[in-house]
């Protein structure tokens, strides 16, 4: 089992957590409210992580394939900058958790608006109350319910 502290001024930041191999695969949203909120399913379960290979958030690349709409990063929308079709070029091997895991975070302000929650798409928009950059939570209609950690910000204990 695991529990993640703030690197910057070691606060708890979890309970208990133990790690599986992979990230589930996303779960499929048909946009229908889920318990009264509009948002997908979380992708990982209560009490669970995983290391995130994959690219995630800000900053947005051209992508390679121009001739598809490919989404921007696992489980997201395609996104596009004036006709180019943009992917994740954000950090990898983030620690991925349900967003509910983590609930001493406090909100930065990031200046991204979404209609249900955080699209997750102008970096990390979740802190420690010390004021270090923990992580990112995509809670948005269109987006996976997760929250990425920035690595680096969290120690294991």
């Amino acid at each position: 089992m695991t529990i993640f502290y703030c690197a910057s001024c070691g606060a708890r930041l979890t309970t208990e957590l133990q790690q599986i191999a992979e990230v589930p695969k996303r779960p499929f949203y048909d946009g229908l409210p889920v318990d009264g909120v509009r948002r997908a399913s979380a992708t990982m379960p209560r009490g669970f992580y995983a290391v995130d290979p994959d690219p995630t958030g800000a900053p947005f690349v051209a992508s390679d394939d121009q001739d598809s709409f490919v989404p921007a990063y696992p489980g997201g929308p395609s996104i596009s900058d004036e006709g180019v079709e943009m992917v994740s070029g954000g950090p990898r091997n983030t620690l991925l958790l349900h967003p509910e895991d983590m609930p001493r975070l406090v909100p930065l302000s990031t200046g991204e608006v979404g209609c249900c929650g955080n699209p997750g798409d102008k970096g990390p928009n979740r802190g420690c109350r010390c004021g270090a950059t923990i992580g990112t939570e995509m809670s948005e209609c269109y987006t996976p319910y997760e929250l990425h950690l920035v690595p680096g910000a969290v120690v294991e204990g």
